[in-house]
């Protein structure tokens, strides 16, 4: 388990959920992953809602604009010193702004590229709000991913931007999982996605830890959520599964293997 205060630039540092149901998908994430939500003022109006596990703040979630359009998602974020420099970089890099920098109160800065495989990525420059206090445990973000179509181009891009190197994951496919690496340090991965999937759009996804996966999928089908993709076993990695919450945003849950 991982208690964090700080991210480093260039490492994964929060996420939140857009969603048409804010009511609703705090009564299903609560019961999931056991929760405690609290909804916090904000200069646009409607409230955002912060998710704690054991006193540790550990994501987000608001309300999706009927202007907005788009349909409820998660979205990953990554700590950058300096957002107003990355966005720039990024488009010279060949990605595209989906989302101005703006400043956030004085919790931070935010901004939303699109890489040139076409995921898009949040960007977060931290005043007061330094991002998920708790990593790597039940209830808690632990591992971020890439899904698309170009491994070689989303490698190159992260790459220029992050300073990302890659490595593949021998327990999957061979070449079709890559890690991305900071410093040595794994930040996140990167698969191709397959034929057989269907409509899927390249995407950056977001794994929160469980203790069984069994048990939370059970539960999540009997909150009217769906299985996306069921359990699968890597070894070396652990019992994961790809679930869709009531309002249609997909997350996936890891029971990790132990050590």
């Amino acid at each position: 388990m991982t208690e964090t205060q700080r991210h480093a630039p260039g490492t994964f540092c929060w996420v939140d959920l857009a969603t048409t149901d804010p009511g609703a998908a705090k009564g299903f994430y609560t019961t999931v992953f056991g929760w405690t939500a609290e909804d916090l003022p904000t200069d646009l109006g409607p409230p955002y809602t912060t998710f704690s596990q054991d006193g540790q703040g550990v994501c987000g979630a608001y309300a999706l604009a009927p202007e907005q359009g788009g349909h409820p998602h998660w979205l990953n974020y990554v700590c950058v010193a300096d957002l107003d420099a990355t966005v720039a970089a990024a488009q010279s890099l060949g990605g595209q702004i989906a989302m101005p920098p703006m400043d956030v109160m004085e919790e931070g800065r935010l901004g939303v590229i699109q890489d040139p495989t076409g995921a898009h990525l949040g960007l977060w420059q931290p005043r007061r709000h330094q991002g998920s206090a708790l990593c790597n445990a039940p209830g808690a973000p632990s591992w971020h991913e890439l899904q698309t179509h170009d491994l070689d181009a989303a490698a190159s891009f992260y790459r220029g931007l992050f300073g990302w190197t890659t490595k593949p994951f021998e327990g999957y496919q061979e070449t079709a999982y890559q890690i991305f690496l900071l410093d040595g340090v794994e930040v996140g991965g990167m698969m191709a996605i397959g034929e057989d999937w269907g409509p899927v759009p390249p995407n950056w996804s977001i794994y929160f830890g469980i203790g069984d996966c069994d048990a939370t999928v059970a539960k999540v089908e009997w909150l009217g959520g769906k299985v996306i993709a069921p359990i699968m076993e890597i070894a070396g990695a652990g019992r994961f599964a790809f679930l869709q919450d009531a309002q249609g945003a997909v997350f996936a849950v890891i029971a990790h293997a132990q050590a």
